[in-house]
This record gives structure tokens, sequence and C-alpha cells, in this order.
């Protein structure tokens, strides 16, 4: 039987690889720091590589530990997995759920779903994590949170993504803009227009930069918008136009006398928000379990823009 690393010395590695020092390392592991080295280099000679560059006080992944950490992440999360599949039972959907939410679709879509699911499985703790889209894929990935909400993800092949509905993007422009009084809007009439963005990402900025190239629009390059707000804000006081989702539109901007919402004609833009997480986890029931959750809490929603995935 070929060699495999345990859990214990995936443990030392992850440990020294985040912490950047053997000591401390040791200390979180709950182990001394003789151990903690010694089943490191067993690892290190029985792969045949070093993982961990040794410094004066300071340790560091090589570049093959570097490769090597997300699938040791990836390997302990599997096995926490089991731990908790095995302890609690389907269920209650393993007990646990780290969940990762988009900061553009969470704060209107989680009031529906986390009271339908504590109400579905009222032992079952979420913990929540916001973050941008391009981070929710990278914690997904390498183990650090179990499954996230977010638009379809850059890279669809590297996870499972279950859709759980269609979003209509809508085109923010400041009331005082020449724009506004347009019976209609097409996609040559923003060319010069001055376009904001939320920041790299977030899947908006991609979305703002395909808007851009398409239309001749400037993209504006000396800001980007850490949220929605801070560019409903801009949008408001004429700094240029923006794009809003659907959900944030319904909830913020709808009342807002600032700011006219529309579709472009003819260019219609709309995005799939899913629930992905890891292909091959072994919690895959659970969590298509809470897709099926969130189908239900967006038909509960009833906000124009946002439809069934398979409408």
């Amino acid at each position: 039987m070929p060699y495999r690393p345990t859990h214990r010395q995936l443990e030392y590695f992850v440990a020294v690889a985040e912490r950047g020092h053997f000591a401390e390392a040791a200390n979180a592991c709950h182990v001394s720091q003789p151990t903690l080295s010694t089943q490191l280099r067993l690892l290190e000679e029985q792969l045949g590589a070093d993982l961990i560059e040794r410094g004066a006080g300071r340790a560091r992944p090589t570049p093959v530990g570097l490769k090597l950490l997300p699938l040791a992440r990836t390997v302990l999360s599997a096995l926490d997995d089991m731990v908790d599949m095995a302890a609690t039972g389907a269920d209650n959907l393993g007990g646990l759920v780290r969940l990762g939410v988009a900061p553009t679709f969470g704060p209107y879509f989680m009031p529906r779903f986390l009271p339908r699911l504590h109400t579905m499985f009222p032992a079952l703790e979420v913990y929540i994590r916001e973050d941008r889209p391009s981070a929710l894929e990278e914690g997904v990935g390498n183990g650090l949170i179990d499954c996230a909400v977010t638009p379809l993800p850059n890279l669809p092949d590297a996870f499972v993504s279950v859709p759980i509905c269609e979003e209509t993007i809508y085109l923010g422009i400041p009331v005082e803009h020449p724009l506004a009084t347009s019976p209609a809007v097409t996609i040559a009439m923003l060319r010069g227009s001055r376009l904001l963005t939320l920041g790299r990402g977030h899947r908006l900025y991609e979305q703002v930069q395909t808007l851009s190239d398409a239309s001749g629009a400037r993209l504006s390059e000396d800001y980007e918008g850490t949220s929605l707000d801070a560019l409903r804000q801009m949008v408001s006081i004429g700094m240029g136009l923006s794009l809003f989702p659907a959900a944030y539109a319904a909830s913020e901007i709808s009342s807002d006398a600032s700011i006219r919402l529309c579709q472009i004609e003819r260019w219609p833009i709309r995005r799939t928000v899913c629930l992905i997480w890891r292909k091959g986890s072994s919690r895959h029931q659970h969590f298509q379990t809470l897709a099926e959750c969130a189908v239900e809490a967006i038909a509960e929603m009833r906000v124009e823009g946002i439809s069934s995935p398979a409408t």
C-alpha cells in the first residue's frame, strides 16, 4: 500500500504554514514543539520534498508546500465532515454549516432563508461569512467554508453549482443625467458616460467592465466602491452610472427619487445565483437540501426581477 500522510501530520503542516511559527503551531495543536517538528520532518521525508522553509524565528511554505496546502486543508475538511455526519446524522444536515454569502445578495436573501432553515432543522448551527465571490470560491475550494450562496462561479467545473434564482441587474442613472429622461436607454447611448463599479473580486465588477467595453462608456479607474450603498450614494449625487441587482434595488433604491432604474434595451443583464460546494464532498446531500430550501425562500421574497432558475 502506498504511503499516506496521517491526519496529525497534515494538521501540523497546515498549522505551521498558517501561523509561520513552529511554537505557535504546536500550541494551537496542543502538542510539544519537538513532537510537531518530528512529525512534520517525517512527513517531508516520506513525501520526498521539503514543505516548510525554516528560518530564523519564522517558517513559511516552500513552493511545493504552497501547492500541497490546499489539498491538506481539503483532506482535513473531509475528515471533519465525516465526524459531523456520524455524530449528528443526516437528519440535522451534519449539525453545523459554515456558509459563505455574497454581500450583494445575502442581506436581502438571508432574512427569508435562515428562519425557514431554522424551522426545518432547529438544532442546526449556521456560521455565516460574508465576502466577495472570488474569496468565497477560494474558501469553499480549500475547505475553510462548506458552501456558499454566490453568483455563478468563474470556474464552475471546480464546484457543484445549484442555481437558486435568476436576478435582473438594473442600470442606475442619476435623475439629472440626460439619459434619465429618455423613454428607452440603448447600449449606444452609454458611450462616454462614466460607469462606477464595486472592486475586483465582485462579479458585478466583471459585468460593469463588459458593459463598458460594449458601449464605449468610461469605467471609473480612480474609485471602486466597497459596497452597493457606496455606489448608490455616488450615483445619487451625479458621479456616474452603475449596475444594481434586483434584490438590492427593490430594498434600497425603489423609493429613491434621485436615481432612475432601467434595463438597457435589447441588452438584458442578469446573473444566476447559486449554492456552491466542493465536488466530491461527503455532504453532497446536505447541501442539496440547503439548495432546495433556498429556492423555497426565494419564492417567498416576491421581488420583481428575481425568478426561479427554471423560468
